[in-house]
């Protein structure tokens, strides 16, 4: 029989065979964002003022992933209800979900804590507070603030659904879904097969857009990180080496330890996810955005043998409550400043600066500058140092977006196998599969049209 091309890239030689044909490295989106990142860092570090003049290259392509994510995140969750069947189950997902969050947050916490009382990356720096320029972190900040938890909860529900999906908040969005899946269930797969239909093709869809907008997705890590560098220079890495190391050191030992608890509580090879994944991860590293990579990892977690209606819960609810990077980040940075300021800290007070942290963390998501406001929130509550202080950090942040980025994205990713694992419904043989079959295909066209698995 003659070879025929499939629409996976793979020909087929028989009735039970096919011969698979990789793809040219040229054409991987993994080569193509690794290139792009490395030219991004050489305009940034020789032409500065270019790369600076780069933003809205790395800009308009974060707007273009927006574009589609509230779409994407509706549809996927009230398909994969309609698909599970089950009302209650939602419910105790979400429960597992948010009780994991809460342990790996404080957990993340915690450990930054004790990483900076044993590096103590401040100490010595002897800073005055007086000397620093308050004003600009309320620039930084866009005269914004961290939410109370009651009003942080009560924004979860949409005044309009039409604003929820204007404003691209992905917790009304997610929470509206929740409430129409469970009436299509309901109502039953009779009365609703015709919005069921609608909802399948209309995803079918929006990720066909998603696969046309991940072909420019090398521009926008090219932009972003030649922004980065020509804003900021690679001169800040030496002024805040300590800050750095103690952040980044801190985020490796993490990621080891999310490599433990895939492993020892859900079995999952996570350094298999990760090369399945690869592509994403560079790309939320260069463009500092796991935003950028919400609709794609969704896509491969639920490739991974991950159930549709759990990946949909778990990822959108943990990119605003389960920020293990920037927890970590947090507790090292109070920890710097104090150090830099010549303050030291009780256990007692760092035990309440935890618990504050804590709380001004969850709010974080979204809000501009989130980081200086949660530390300025933590230092006004617990009167460690003068608010203008927060200002030290100015210089050091963006360095930090890689490492926060990175460490937020995996503790999100195991967090989906963990629950899936929790609920009995990981499928093995074909997060296996997938596994295998990494990188045998075009990533940048097939990773987009195949999240339509039954859930």
């Amino acid at each position: 029989m003659a070879a025929s091309k499939t629409v996976e890239g793979l020909y087929e030689v028989g009735p039970d065979q096919k011969l698979k044909v990789k793809q040219p490295i040229w054409k991987s989106l993994f080569f193509q964002i690794a290139v792009a990142i490395v030219l991004g860092i050489t305009i940034g570090a020789l032409w500065p003022t270019i790369g600076s003049q780069l933003k809205p290259v790395g800009d308009g392509f974060i707007r273009l992933i927006k574009m589609v994510i509230a779409p994407i995140i509706f549809l996927v969750i009230v398909t994969g209800i309609a698909h599970v069947g089950d009302v209650k189950s939602v419910g105790r997902v979400g429960v597992k979900a948010l009780g994991y969050f809460l342990a790996a947050s404080t957990f993340a916490l915690a450990f930054g804590l004790l990483v900076a009382n044993l590096v103590r990356p401040g100490a010595g720096l002897q800073i005055d507070p007086a000397t620093l320029d308050g004003s600009a972190v309320a620039a930084k900040t866009a005269g914004g603030s961290i939410p109370d938890a009651a009003t942080f909860l009560l924004h979860v529900i949409p005044e309009s659904v039409i604003a929820a999906f204007a404003e691209n908040s992905l917790l009304q969005v997610l929470f509206f879904a929740v409430f129409f899946g469970a009436a299509m269930v309901v109502l039953g797969p009779e009365k609703t097969k015709p919005v069921m239909d609608f909802l399948n093709a209309a995803l079918d869809i929006v990720f066909k857009i998603m696969g046309w907008i991940m072909r420019v997705s090398p521009l926008g890590a090219f932009g972003a990180m030649a922004f980065i560098i020509g804003q900021y220079g690679l001169a800040t890495l030496g002024t805040y080496a300590m800050l750095i190391a103690a952040c980044y050191g801190a985020a490796l030992v993490f990621i080891g330890l999310l490599f433990l608890i895939a492993w020892g509580f859900a079995q999952v090879p996570l350094w298999e996810f990760i090369k399945y994944a690869r592509s994403e991860f560079l790309l939320a590293l260069g463009t500092a955005s796991t935003e950028a990579v919400l609709p794609r990892i969704m896509t491969k977690l639920t490739k991974s043998g991950n159930p549709r209606s759990i990946t949909g819960l778990v990822v959108p609810t943990g990119y605003s409550f389960n920020l293990d990077g920037a927890a970590i980040y947090l507790s090292i940075s109070l920890l710097f400043l104090a150090q830099a300021f010549g303050i030291e800290l009780s256990m007692g007070q760092q035990l309440a600066a935890l618990g504050v942290l804590l709380l001004t963390s969850k709010g974080m998501a979204g809000v501009p500058g989130s980081s200086f406001l949660a530390l300025s929130a933590t230092a006004t509550a617990l009167g460690i140092f003068p608010v203008a202080g927060v200002a030290l950090l100015l210089g050091a942040d963006r360095l930090m977006d890689s490492m926060r980025v990175s460490v937020n994205l995996l503790g999100n990713c195991v967090a989906t196998f963990i629950v899936s694992k929790w609920e009995g419904k990981l499928d093995y043989d074909q997060m296996h599969a997938t596994f295998a079959a990494a990188g045998d295909e075009d990533e940048a066209a097939s990773e987009t049209t195949s999240v339509l698995q039954p859930a």
